[in-house]
């Protein structure tokens, strides 16, 4: 599938989830909900694919020189310990190395295999649990979580997104999976674009008065009223978008929207967060894990060929990214743990895939590259890891539920670095996500008469493996 006809089936997708009626809960009697050990969820992305071997799953060194043999590069940064003997992160991760004693590694995660590897469509796959095309508007995990569990404060937005702004590189493809799809607006996304700026997204437009801004909310909840049906969609979808509108008001007039103010917190522990528009979200996720959010996503953005989008310089560019999410999510880790809170909110850092210097897609189900690599270097800037490898990939979690230093699945040392004990699929990974959060992976709604589940035709199994 081209970039073109993603967008063509998300558009029809959408248009068909805007002209249905009210989604029904349908989770069959048999069917028992987990004991939930987590009530908030923090999703830590790294959009644009990053590579294992670079991060939490380092192979063996090989420094740069001209004339390398690319095939012999499996790692381009030093392995550093951590704080749990035999487990050992890349270089640059010294801050998250030290409170791996609070956390579970996954190391296998395999990403799906659709075909020609495009970003949008795996970020797609990762953040709703089914692979597009599709004829039903998937939500994302976090409206998923926002619906079925509803907020934990009553004036903050269940689903809150932090730093992907949707007007660069491939915004509309993002739009796709940035969603509630059929569940109705209420259960979107609350996009923050920049952390740095969140109180403003939580105050009326300036030189609006409350009067004026009264009449204008008035107007326009009586056009979403008028319109025919083809054109705002359904009787549900409406009202789904006046109650999005409603609790939009009442968190522009409620103490909870102090939490977006960042200039609340001392100099010292704003220092600390501020590498960049990632770390200071990870501050603001902090800050909205204290009044009660209930799901909160915080991206390092995906630009085409920017951040984790290697696909030249990849070990320049993850030198200069590393530092940007190493500090400020070990202080996240510390200061929810400081606070009482890291037992009951579970953090997940992951990636649509991972990245290798010689393998596109998977050594048994190689893709069409898009990448060249020379078979001997010539420039650095083919020293690091910039093909799409979707075999094996590292996820990251804390909190909620998930062991204590702890290491699940193996990854062959040398190339290619695969899976080969305990494989993770996307299935399963999100039934663990909404077992720890109190959601049975079975659990559905019925939509055009047919059951949509959580996990993937409900079939996802937690990784029991993984949970205390």
């Amino acid at each position: 599938m081209e970039r073109r006809d993603f967008l063509k089936t998300a558009s029809a997708a959408t248009m068909a989830a805007m002209l249905a009626g009210a989604p029904e809960s349908s989770l069959a009697e048999t069917v028992v909900q987990p004991e939930a050990t987590a009530d908030t969820v923090i999703i830590l992305w790294m959009g644009g694919g990053m590579a294992h071997t670079e991060t939490f799953d380092p192979k063996r060194y090989t420094r740069y020189e001209k004339g390398l043999d690319s095939n012999k590069v499996l790692s381009t940064f030093p392995s550093i310990p951590t704080a749990v003997d035999g487990i050992r992160f890349s270089e640059g991760l010294e801050n998250l190395a030290n409170v791996m004693d609070r956390g579970t590694l996954i190391r296998t995660y395999q990403a799906g295999d659709l075909g020609h590897i495009l970003h949008s469509r795996h970020q797609y796959h990762w953040h709703t649990g089914y692979a597009p095309p599709l004829t039903i508007a998937a939500p994302h995990i976090g409206s998923m979580m926002a619906k079925t569990l509803g907020p934990n404060h009553p004036d903050l937005p269940p689903f809150i997104d932090i730093g992907q702004r949707l007007t660069l590189g491939e915004g509309e493809e993002l739009k796709a999976f940035h969603t509630a799809g059929f569940l109705g607006s209420e259960y979107g996304p609350f996009m923050v674009a920049d952390p740095s700026q969140a109180q403003a997204v939580v105050r009326p437009p300036a030189g609006m008065t409350g009067a004026r801004y009264s009449r204008r909310r008035a107007v326009y909840e009586q056009m979403i009223k008028a319109n025919p049906i083809s054109d705002l969609g359904s009787t549900y979808q409406r009202e789904s978008l006046i109650r999005q509108m409603d609790r939009a008001d009442q968190l522009l007039s409620s103490p909870a929207a102090k939490a977006f103010d960042l200039s609340d917190e001392p100099k010292e522990i704003y220092d600390t967060y501020n590498t960049g528009r990632f770390g200071l979200g990870c501050l603001l996720a902090r800050r909205l894990c204290e009044q009660g959010a209930r799901v909160i996503e915080v991206t390092t953005e995906y630009i085409p060929f920017e951040f984790w989008d290697t696909h030249e310089n990849g070990h320049s560019r993850l030198a200069e990214l590393k530092p940007k999410i190493d500090r400020p999510i070990a202080q996240l880790v510390l200061d929810l743990e400081e606070r009482g809170l890291l037992d009951r909110t579970l953090i997940v850092l992951a990636s649509e895939f991972s990245r290798d210097m010689m393998t596109e897609g998977k050594p048994d189900l190689l893709v069409k590259g898009q990448v060249a690599q020379p078979d001997v270097m010539t420039e650095e800037k083919h020293y690091g890891m910039h093909r799409h490898f979707t075999d094996a990939g590292s996820v990251l979690m804390f909190g909620g539920g998930v062991k204590k230093g702890h290491v699940y699945g193996k990854t062959a040392d040398e190339r290619p670095c695969k899976t080969i004990e305990n494989p993770v699929s996307i299935e399963d990974l999100h039934a663990t996500m909404y077992t720890a959060m109190g959601i049975s992976p079975k659990h559905n709604y019925v939509h055009e008469k047919r059951p949509f589940y959580v996990t993937k035709d409900g079939l996802g199994k937690p990784i029991m493996d993984i949970l205390s």
